[in-house]
């Protein structure tokens, strides 16, 4: 039986919008989180994630609802070292060098972690003695996630994790992540690179205008888009293409036609039984698509798509 390890019940919390009003950035979220679930926070500026994360971390006290990380509060969570986080930001000491600064946040831990295993796993020592302000940004995320591994947590909150990393340090970084998840940590990022998303996310939770639009697998809500795509190389008439079934959109670049389908099978099925298109490729809807989709669409209720 899945345990719940993180439990939001109608959080909300708004701000003061400068114009003598307020903004709500999360609007009622209901969130429950299973132990080792690899969980991906996604949505547009301004969707409410950081300040959701915040809440978790029990960094903001949301004006209503509850947040319990098992079952006790994020603070004694956060102290107990089972909940830990690397966040965008965060004081790193630009004069001590990235060995020393691990090694000074560990002596504030009761039961660190090994220095040099945390250094090792999170990709610090080739520049662990260079001073803090001389690191890249994707140099200092990295320092960043080695302090949040210090105290042993059995959960982690990254907060758009690779910003500042290349792409080869942002492949490194999840390689590295991957190894935490296996090991049974409970992991919860929110990132704009939806490609991390489709990568390591086993559920995604797209959140727009402070609330949640849907919930559930990463593949089932991918498929939210409601669509594939079918590409041919063919030069079809008008009518040709009027006649073909469950055809959405159609685009066409030279002499490579793709059409947007509700049944690819059926499609691609006709396509090359009953006309003279070749070359078929069929790809299946990106999360893209439906992250786009959900959130040009306005908020109403959550979809649920967990099987």
């Amino acid at each position: 039986m899945d345990t719940a390890i993180i439990s939001a019940r109608g959080v909300a919390m708004s701000f003061r919008d400068g114009a003598g009003g307020r903004t709500r950035a999360v609007d009622g979220v209901d969130l429950t989180v299973t132990r080792g679930e690899v969980l991906a926070l996604l949505g547009p500026n301004g969707a409410g994630k950081t300040t959701l994360l915040d809440i978790i971390l029990g960094l903001t006290a949301p004006e209503s609802g509850e947040v319990l990380v098992d079952g006790g509060t994020p603070q004694a969570a956060v102290q107990a070292g089972r909940l830990s986080a690397l966040l965008q930001t965060g004081g790193l000491l630009p004069d001590l060098t990235a060995a020393e600064t691990v090694r000074m946040v560990a002596a504030l831990h009761r039961d660190p972690a090994d220095v040099d295993d945390v250094i090792d796993i999170a990709g610090v020592r080739s520049f662990a003695s260079r001073p803090v302000g001389k690191c890249s940004g994707g140099q200092q995320q990295r320092l960043r996630f080695a302090l949040a591994l210090l105290p042993r947590p059995e959960i982690i909150i990254l907060d758009e994790p690779t910003a500042g990393m290349d792409v080869s340090a942002r492949h490194e970084f999840w390689e590295r992540m991957r190894t935490q998840a296996d090991d049974g940590v409970t992991v919860i990022f929110a990132t704009h690179y939806l490609e991390e998303a489709e990568q390591f996310a086993r559920r995604t939770v797209l959140m727009d205008r402070g609330r949640v639009l849907a919930d559930g697998a990463t593949d089932e809500v991918r498929s939210r888009a409601g669509a594939a795509h079918v590409a041919v190389t063919w030069t079809p008439t008008p009518e040709e293409v009027e006649a073909l079934p469950h055809v959405l959109s159609v685009t066409s670049e030279g002499p490579r036609v793709s059409f947007r389908t509700d049944d690819a099978d059926t499609l691609a099925r006709h396509l090359l039984t009953g006309t003279d298109a070749h070359g078929l490729t069929v790809r299946p809807a990106s999360l893209e698509e439906a992250f786009r989709l959900l959130t040009e669409t306005p908020a109403e209720e959550t979809t649920e798509v967990r099987s």
